[in-house]
């Protein structure tokens, strides 16, 4: 047996230890905002945070996490995260959703990397791509992504 933190609630999960934070997430946990994509930890599409670290939760087992905070998609993009209602409200802004496949990740990965920066700080094109580089966008809205990204970063100075 298992304890998880996911999201501000305590979930007793009776699965092996070795599971994958993603698999547990989304078939025992019901929280399906997280998504399936390589399986191999390249594509980003399973991006939550580990007390406040992006990770790859495709390849992280729940052991992993015991004794550490796991947010999901759906806890940043409740509004109540300062950071993730600026990244949401700049995804929007900015039309970066194609197909959306990859877009809770991506969201996971930039909101990450803005809380990372000193308060203020306006990133750079270059430091954006370096934060979003293993996220991978199908649809190539790379650039939509960048400017949501410079966006949501202006709103949070």
């Amino acid at each position: 047996m298992s304890t998880l933190h996911v999201n501000g609630r305590e979930h007793a999960v009776n699965l092996d230890p070795s599971t994958p934070i993603l698999w547990t997430l989304r078939d025992t946990l019901g929280m399906t905002g997280t998504k399936f994509g390589c399986g191999a930890a390249l594509c980003g599409a399973c991006t939550v945070h580990l007390d406040g670290q992006a990770i790859r939760s495709c390849v992280t087992p729940i052991s992993a996490a015991q004794g550490a905070k796991i947010t999901t998609i759906e806890a940043v993009t409740d509004g109540k995260d300062r950071v993730g209602a600026a990244v949401h409200a700049a995804w929007v802004k900015h039309d970066v959703a194609q197909c959306g496949y990859c877009q809770s990740g991506q969201i996971m990965s930039a909101t990450a990397f803005l809380k990372s920066l000193p308060r203020g700080k306006q990133p750079s094109a270059a430091e954006i791509d370096t934060a979003m580089a293993g996220n991978i966008c199908r649809c190539g809205t790379y650039a939509r992504i960048r400017a949501a990204v410079a966006d949501a970063a202006k709103a949070l100075a």
